[in-house]
């Protein structure tokens, strides 16, 4: 029958080992550091991607504005393309008019449920290109999740990789220290000699 001693490996015993202490103090290192270290380094990186992540947002709605824009068709041979959310459209002319500078035109996405004739939302840069619409604080969050995620997940993995290198290590160690200390006392248990 076998029985189990709780924190055996750090009481004083005639068959406690080196390795078993070693072992003993990295199980707990690696409790400390994934319960408290992983969420702290998932938090650190998490805000410092949000503030990454807002710093864009607010650049992009700086340099972006939205105009309210007609469809005037298809241009030509244009394939679907997919836009932010997995939305179809396609590439269209579209025509608007600027408060001082007259009617424009150019070629940007539209949704592809877009009919000729329908007033759409399209956006641009400060060089009239067309671009997507800047990012939202959904994004924003999503982007600062998903990095927190990842780096707390990093985090647990490399620790519970190098305590199994330890183990491993502490392991061989033991099996060494058990076979010299075999060696020593088989003689005396099958009366060979050494």
């Amino acid at each position: 029958m076998r029985t189990r001693v709780r924190g055996w490996r750090w009481r004083h015993s005639p068959l406690r080992r080196r390795s078993d202490v070693v072992e003993a103090w990295t199980v707990l290192a690696v409790a400390v550091l994934v319960l408290v270290g992983a969420p702290l380094v998932g938090i650190a990186a998490g805000s410092w991607a949000h503030g990454q992540a807002q710093a864009v947002a607010a650049e992009q709605r700086a340099e972006r504005h939205r105009v309210r824009a007609e469809v005037m068709g298809r241009t030509d041979g244009s394939p679907p393309t997919a836009q932010a959310g997995g939305v179809r459209g396609y590439r269209a002319s579209v025509r608007w008019t600027e408060p001082g500078e007259g009617t424009r035109t150019a070629t940007a996405r539209v949704p592809g449920n877009a009919q000729r004739g329908e007033v759409v939302d399209v956006w641009f840069d400060a060089r009239g290109r067309n671009v997507p619409p800047p990012v939202d604080g959904t994004a924003v969050w999503q982007h600062t999740l998903t990095v927190a995620i990842c780096a707390g997940g990093g985090t647990v993995l490399a620790v519970l990789l190098v305590h199994s290198v330890v183990r491993r290590a502490a392991l061989r160690r033991r099996l060494a220290e058990w076979e010299y200390a075999w060696a020593r006392t088989e003689p005396q248990w099958t009366h060979r000699r050494a």
